[in-house]
């Protein structure tokens, strides 16, 4: 299974695994890409991890297709593999 963060091309943390350090740089520099991401994507507990993570995708292409900055990137990380920007 894949999971899925949004962040933003200045961010040098990975969002995965120095998620603290990843949420001060986007907090400090006005991003808060979190924030962001929880008011457009419909999770619930309702809802399986499969599904949650394929709405928290629809929500980060959505967000990164309306983004006039051109500053929102979404990683994606296999479970088992490395995190890779996605292209």
């Amino acid at each position: 299974m894949k999971a899925y963060a949004l962040t933003t091309a200045d961010n040098p943390y990975d969002p995965f695994d120095q998620f603290d350090d990843w949420s001060m740089y986007d907090h400090t520099h006005g991003w808060c890409c979190s924030e962001l991401l929880a008011r457009i994507a419909f999770t619930s507990s309702q809802l399986t991890d499969e599904e949650n993570n394929h709405e928290i995708e629809r929500a980060i292409n959505e967000i990164i297709k309306y983004d006039m900055t051109n500053n929102y990137r979404k990683i994606i990380k296999d479970l088992d593999d490395q995190p890779k920007i996605a292209t």
